[in-house]
Parts: C-alpha cells; structure tokens; sequence
C-alpha cells in the first residue's frame, strides 16, 4: 500500500477499535451494513479486500475450504464464479450450503456467511464472463478445475489451443462454467476491540426479517 493508503487504513483501524460496533449504527439490515464494511474496506487501500473463505462440504459432513474473490452482492445474495465440475460445485451440487468468511486483519473487521447456493442463470453467467480479461476468459476454457493434472505442459497446452481455436473470435462462456449466489441465512460481524473484548454482532434470518442480537468474543 501507499503511504497515503497506509495512514488511511490506521485511521480506520482507530475508529473501529475504540467506537467499536453500536447497535444504532448497525441497523437491522446485515446487507447494508457488509456494504458499507466493504466500501470502509475498499476505501482504505487494502489489497483484494473482496477475498475471501468459501468452506463447503460432503453430505456426510467432511468440509474443504478455498480463498476465492467475492464478485458482487445482488439482489441480497453474495456472488462468486468458479467451474461447476470443481470439487466445490460438486459439493454444493449434493450438499447445497457454504459459509463465507471475509477478513480485514488492518481494519480489525470480519464478517461470517452462512447459508444455500444456488446457481446463476446462463444469461447472468455470460453477463458477467464478457467483463473477464480475455487470458481469464481463455482461462476458464483451458482448465479442467481440481481434476489431476499430468504436469505444467499439459496445462499450457491447453491453453494455446483455445487461443488458436478463438482466434480473433468472441470467446463463449464455456458451458462447465458460471456464478453461484449465497443466500443468507446468518450473518456475523465481528469488530476487534481493546483487551479482545471484540463486538459480535449476529443476524439470523427470520422469515423476510432479519433478528439481530449480540454474542460474547
């Protein structure tokens, strides 16, 4: 970061650790709050603050766990893209739930996701695959995501003959390929404060209403 980032990133780090998290000024509505999280996040120079844990797991329970970049929130959901013949989008496909953690360690700030993912349309997968760099597009065509992988070669290889193949072409959104929402069902914020006495804030969703109560750090 940049001098200039830096001390901005300082200057939120205060606020947050000694105003803390008041129930006034969360709100009851967890959305508008994580969006105003991520701005505070996005506006102090950190890298990547859309990184974050996507945890899925088997029916029988067995978990995994990946860093992957959230890609939007609409319409209340969170949105990530990933290869649907991954080993996540098979354990969504037969245990449709994940959890989603985002940390910003300088601002002191976590929030936790919990709930259901359903995949996006095709229409809203494309809308989103044309806004991708082309080498991520070519990309998205020339991986065969979690399946093993003979060596670096192989990869490459791939990935020259989707260039030769689309050549001074429009690349299509692949058809293995496209977004999935997290629809919320339990939202944690959680803010550092001094002597680790942290603010925990819960929000579990209650019909089209959300319950929001506190819990100790």
């Amino acid at each position: 970061m940049s001098l200039r980032t830096t001390l901005r990133a300082i200057l939120t780090l205060g606020r947050g650790v000694v105003s803390g998290l008041p129930d006034h000024a969360a709100g009851d509505d967890p959305i508008a709050l994580f969006e105003l999280w991520f701005a505070d996040a996005r506006g102090a120079g950190l890298f990547l603050p859309e990184s974050m844990t996507v945890a899925t797991a088997t029916p029988d329970g067995r978990p995994s766990a990946r860093m992957m970049l959230l890609k939007g929130i609409d319409r209340g959901t969170f949105v990530f893209y990933t290869n649907h013949e991954s080993r996540k989008a098979a354990e969504v496909a037969d245990n449709a739930r994940a959890a989603l953690v985002l940390h910003w360690p300088v601002l002191q700030r976590q929030v936790r996701i919990e709930g259901t993912v359903t995949r996006m349309s095709d229409e809203d997968s494309q809308a989103y695959f044309r806004t991708r760099p082309r080498g991520s597009q070519i990309g998205a065509w020339a991986s065969r995501q979690s399946a093993e992988l003979a060596d670096r070669e192989e990869l490459e290889q791939r990935v020259r003959e989707i260039e030769e193949r689309y050549s001074g072409l429009e690349i299509p959104l692949p058809p293995f390929w496209g977004g999935y929402r997290v629809w919320p069902e339990q939202i944690e914020f959680w803010q550092g404060r001094a002597n680790r006495l942290h603010d925990r804030l819960v929000y579990t969703r209650d019909g089209d209403r959300w319950r929001r109560f506190r819990v100790y750090p």
